[in-house]
């Protein structure tokens, strides 16, 4: 298949979790379209990049080992997303990835997941920390730089001075999740 073929596809694509796994399975059996996914993904202002990455998040909760080879990509260029509903899925990701790489169980993200990669997520996290987005991100950044925060020190401080900052502005959901990562933290 190639990548018009894939963003054909991807108009299929909509909110029922059926369509979202039958299509992140497409990807799993055949990983030589995770690039071109990634390639409509991060074609930030087109439309059709929001499925893309509804696809991309189904496709790492069932294996997130298959991002390992495009994690430079990935945390590169993931800060760009800027749409709704791009940037919830690309938030989830990013808390898969750290929930990985912090887990007690063996897995191949421990070994793959480099410093810079690591630094991209912090960035991309603190930034749909303080920037107008909606909670969901702002939840998935929440516990990633909770986690985040465990092996580097600065992480906790800033972490609860956005919380504390925003807590009286911002939503009941956001308020719940702070509540709970402050608790956590202290």
């Amino acid at each position: 298949m190639t990548k018009d073929q894939l963003y054909k596809e991807l108009n299929y694509v909509n909110h029922s979790r059926e369509k979202r796994l039958h299509y992140a399975y497409l990807v799993i059996d055949n990983p030589k379209l995770i690039e071109p996914l990634l390639e409509i993904l991060f074609d930030v202002d087109d439309k059709i990049s929001c499925r893309a990455a509804w696809v991309f998040e189904f496709m790492c909760g069932q294996k997130l080992e298959a991002v390992i080879p495009h994690l430079d990509n990935f945390t590169k260029n993931m800060s760009k997303v800027h749409l709704d509903s791009a940037v919830r899925p690309v938030a989830k990701v990013c808390e898969y990835i750290i929930k990985a790489y912090y887990s007690k169980i063996e897995n191949k993200i421990q070994s793959h997941l480099s410093q810079s990669h690591k630094e991209e997520i912090i960035e991309a996290c603190f930034d749909w920390m303080i920037n107008d987005e909606k909670i969901a991100p702002k939840a998935y950044a929440m516990n990633t730089l909770f986690l985040l925060g465990k092996g580097i020190d600065w992480i906790h401080p800033e972490l609860i001075l956005i919380l504390e900052r925003d807590f009286q502005i911002q939503s009941s959901g956001f308020k719940a999740r702070a509540r709970h990562i402050l608790k956590k933290i202290k």
